[in-house]
């Protein structure tokens, strides 16, 4: 299936893209799309059940935003330097295990909303990244078999990064991470019957038009099963919770000088295989 929820910024409806392209209504059956309904088997079933004797009212797309496709999101767990591609192009090793950072839920937005250069940035960056939502309780998990039994689906997320504050201004990660509108997500949740290897999805970003990215999460040095029970042994996973799995290369940051970072007026677009497609104009905060 592929969830979304769908309305003015904070007013989101819940909705099921139909495999004829149609957009259902689930405000009928289900309160929104979050960690309970993920969790929640039986209302999951009744999705299914109405969308299969065509039981879902289609709504009218026109002049209708697609906000995040889920709600209430407990936090969200990001892996740095997961792909091998992108370790080579910034001329970092491979590390030994996953780098494991947070993005705080309210850098959250929706996939096509304005993305924010912060105020003194100058070092403003794209990272295209598969999201991971969990939808089972994870902890202290033993394989990674075991982990991708607890994943309720997929999504597409920009993990926009400003690297000055990252790196240069001491501290963590999290201070480049974590501006406003940092972490556009969507436009579907996909749930993960429909992504049967999750190593097997290309990843695009372009800026302008240009293509900067093109990879694939056959490249990530920890594939997803791995770094959902890697994380399981450092903290719990909850339904409704993210992990957003890394970036392949292409980013400004591996680009030779003058590095291309983005600017208001930029228009940045991205897709992973299947999940669908970002835009974003940037704009001054």
């Amino acid at each position: 299936m592929k969830l979304l929820r769908v309305g003015t910024a904070g007013r989101e409806r819940p909705a099921l893209l139909g495999p004829d392209g149609t957009l259902r209504d689930l405000s009928g059956i289900v309160a929104d799309i979050d960690g309970t309904l993920l969790a929640d088997e039986d209302a999951l079933g009744r999705i299914r059940s109405a969308a299969a004797a065509g039981d879902l009212p289609a709504l009218d797309t026109a002049g209708l935003r697609t906000g995040p496709p889920l709600a209430r999101i407990g936090k969200i767990v990001c892996i740095g330097l997961n792909y091998h591609d992108h370790a080579r192009e910034t001329g970092a090793e491979p590390p030994a295990e996953p780098v494991v950072f947070f993005k705080a839920p309210d850098t959250v937005v929706g996939p096509d909303d304005t993305v924010l250069i912060p105020r003194g940035s100058v070092k403003t960056d794209w990272e295209v990244e598969l999201a991971v939502v969990i939808g089972r309780t994870a902890r202290y998990l033993e394989s990674a078999e075991d982990a991708l039994a607890h994943v309720a689906g997929y999504a597409v997320a920009h993990d926009v990064s400003e690297r000055e504050f990252q790196i240069e201004r001491g501290g963590t990660w999290d201070k480049g991470k974590n501006c406003e509108t940092f972490n556009p997500l969507g436009p579907w949740l996909v749930t993960a019957d429909e992504v049967p290897d999750p190593q097997n999805l290309s990843l695009r970003l372009w800026v302008n038009g240009e293509l900067k990215q093109n990879g694939t999460t056959a490249e990530q040095i920890f594939p997803v099963g791995e770094v959902v029970r890697h994380v399981s042994r450092f903290m719990t996973l909850y339904p409704g919770d993210v992990v957003n799995t890394g970036t392949p290369a292409g980013v400004a940051m591996g680009h030779p000088e003058p590095k291309p970072y983005l600017r208001a007026g930029d228009v940045v677009e991205l897709e992973v295989t299947g999940l669908g497609r970002q835009r974003q104009v940037l704009a001054q905060a």
